[in-house]
């Protein structure tokens, strides 16, 4: 599989520029690592926990997509920032809960 990197880059700044279509075509691109990140938050979650982590991946993904003011730099700032973000919705979701 060639790397993606160059292309998430591409795609993220297309995004901050405000070309809304670009999270169609990133979204397939990033969805594997995400999914890594929210398995790894879940594992330091109680067990029986009822979110999932595709649950996790789909609200974290929306809430960054939906960040207007956010000027990605690159790949790896905008999945350290996507570990932030799940780390809220959990928060979040503890909450509600």
């Amino acid at each position: 599989m060639p790397d993606k990197s160059g292309e998430v880059t591409r795609l993220l700044g297309q995004l901050s520029a405000g070309r809304r279509e670009a999270s169609e075509e990133l979204a397939p691109l990033i969805y594997r690592e995400l999914h890594k990140l929210a398995a790894a938050c879940m594992r330091r979650e109680r067990p029986g926990h009822t979110l999932q982590a595709t649950a996790l991946v789909h609200e974290a993904y929306m809430r960054l997509i939906g960040q207007r003011e956010v000027q990605w730099q690159n790949r790896s700032h905008f999945y350290g920032i996507a570990a932030q973000v799940m780390r809220r919705v959990l928060l979040d979701y503890a909450r509600k809960h």
